[in-house]
């Protein structure tokens, strides 16, 4: 059964961080436009964005090693480090601006400070360690890191990694107080609650199976009514395309150029979660170590506390592992029916290019729950099996498309929109550091498809965002004043201080 067509302005399609964050941006910039949102689950931020699903460290390059490479010449770059900061530093003065204006509450829900640490072995990792805080340093974003390869401080930092280590090879870390914990299933979750209030139409149970253009330079957007069976025809001058793993054939459907030669590589995670309240209670920081070689960027082994419902949790992983499926609830046939005559080329490039990735992805998936706590025993030697229980976490797919500087089939490690020329369709792929830089990469979105708004919209951004526009590396004035602001809004100051260790 097939129903009458539907006008709106803006057709959001899945309800995850993403989403919610467009909308939001949208209802506080064009408050008059009709905004309708579908989703295949029953709630929001149940894929990519909900907590079990996604590290919730607020990617702020403080503790993630993959982001300060080290140069040929012993040099480290940080330019990453710092984009991704600038780009964090956004998210927390939106969230901030949400807050002060009470279109959500209780900030403690979402995000909670947490010290955020980078931990090596070895001579040679101790020694780029410190190259990195010194290079670090230089930068106001990074002030407060410090760094430590003496037993006893670590001991202080880290005592449930650091008790019953044998070990005599060199161990150091870095340690910065300002970092955060961020549960973007409960911040997703706020924000389609507010979105409820400002009139927004939040579809749940509906996939959307097709994008058409229209002879009037439209969307329509044909959408099963999984609850009804019906089939339901709804147009937009605008759609956005958030889907998480299911942007891409979303995408592909709408066969603009811009989707011709792109391609997915999914991979799934899994996490250790520890049931012991003992040994939660021993360990308060999220600690980054550094990613075995051949491994994808995103299995950076990190042992983190996290707040998940107001509770205190312990998470090791990830894991990663191999499965077809684009999305947690996909199908097995994803991977296969991503392939089509326009990217078979790039696929089979980046399927040559990527055997070691290939290999540690099978090697993975093998591994026994034993040779996973084996692993986790790198950061705790005093692990014991029966403490941890396996969680399978969500599903990434990483972009695999033609560049300059990689040549055919390069996978891509990040977060990336893919628009339309005229600005009337726009798709977000990709993993890492994603939901942490949602705010940045919607404001992309918006400078690309709406330039046409931008004069008119700058001054509401600014006030939602003070730094738009602006590098708070060359601000630090700036960049301490605003810091301090959104940790006070955000209740992060006080419960700072309560968090340390006593």
């Amino acid at each position: 059964m097939s129903d009458v067509q539907k006008k709106t302005d803006v057709i959001l399609i899945g309800a995850g961080v993403m989403s919610a964050t467009m909308g939001s941006l949208l209802k506080e910039l064009a408050p008059e436009w009709e905004i309708k949102v579908f989703e295949k689950l029953s709630d929001a931020g149940e894929e990519s964005s909900n907590e079990w699903n996604n590290a919730g460290t607020g990617h702020a390059a403080l503790c993630e090693l993959n982001y300060t490479s080290e140069k040929s010449d012993g040099s480290i770059d940080i330019s990453k480090a710092i984009k991704v900061n600038e780009q964090f530093q956004i998210s927390r003065q939106f969230w901030s601006f949400l807050v002060q204006s009470n279109l959500i509450r209780n900030p403690q829900d979402f995000i909670m400070p947490i010290p955020h640490m980078s931990l090596v072995q070895g001579e040679e990792n101790v020694a780029y360690l410190k190259k990195r805080l010194e290079a670090l340093l230089t930068n106001p974003l990074f002030q407060g890191m410090e760094f430590s390869d003496d037993p006893d401080k670590l001991k202080e930092w880290i005592p449930l990694i650091m008790e019953g280590r044998t070990s005599d090879e060199p161990i150091a870390a870095t340690k910065i107080d300002s970092g955060t914990d961020v549960n973007f299933g409960a911040l997703t979750r706020m924000l389609f609650d507010h979105l409820k209030t400002q009139n927004v139409e939040i579809n749940y149970q509906h996939s959307v199976k097709d994008l058409k253009r229209t002879s009037d330079g439209s969307w329509e957007v044909k959408v099963h009514n999984m609850e009804s069976g019906r089939i339901e025809h709804h147009t937009a001058k605008f759609v956005f395309i958030g889907g998480g793993g299911g942007s891409l054939h979303l995408l592909q459907k709408t066969g603009i150029p811009e989707s011709k030669r792109i391609g997915g590589f999914p991979v799934s995670g899994l996490f250790l979660v520890c049931n012991n309240p003992e040994v939660i209670e021993q360990h308060h920081a999220k600690v980054y170590g550094k990613a075995k070689v051949g491994a994808p960027p995103m299995s950076v082994p990190h042992l983190d506390t996290r707040y998940i419902d107001n509770k205190k949790a312990l998470l090791f992983g990830p894991f990663a592992g191999f499965s077809p499926k684009f999305l947690k609830t996909g199908s097995n046939m994803d991977l296969i029916s991503s392939v089509k005559p326009n990217n078979v080329l790039t696929m089979l490039a980046a399927g040559a290019k990527e055997m070691p990735l290939t290999k540690y992805l099978i090697q993975q998936v093998l591994l026994s729950n034993e040779k996973r706590v084996e692993e986790l025993r790198e950061f705790i030697p005093t692990a014991k099996s029966e403490d941890w229980d396996v969680v399978v976490a969500g599903q990434r797919v990483q972009v695999i498309k033609d560049t300059e500087a990689g040549g055919k089939g390069t996978l891509q490690f990040g977060t990336e929109v893919v628009s339309a020329s005229d600005g009337s369709v726009a798709a977000l792929l990709g993993a890492s550091p994603g939901a942490s830089t949602a705010v940045h990469v919607m404001l992309e979105v918006l400078e690309k498809c709406f330039p046409q708004h931008m004069k008119e919209w700058e001054p509401k951004i600014k006030e939602m965002i003070p730094s738009y526009g602006l590098s708070l590396t060359e601000n630090p004035e700036l960049f301490h004043e605003l810091h301090a602001s959104t940790a006070r809004t955000l209740g992060l100051s006080e419960r700072e201080k309560e968090s340390v260790y006593s």
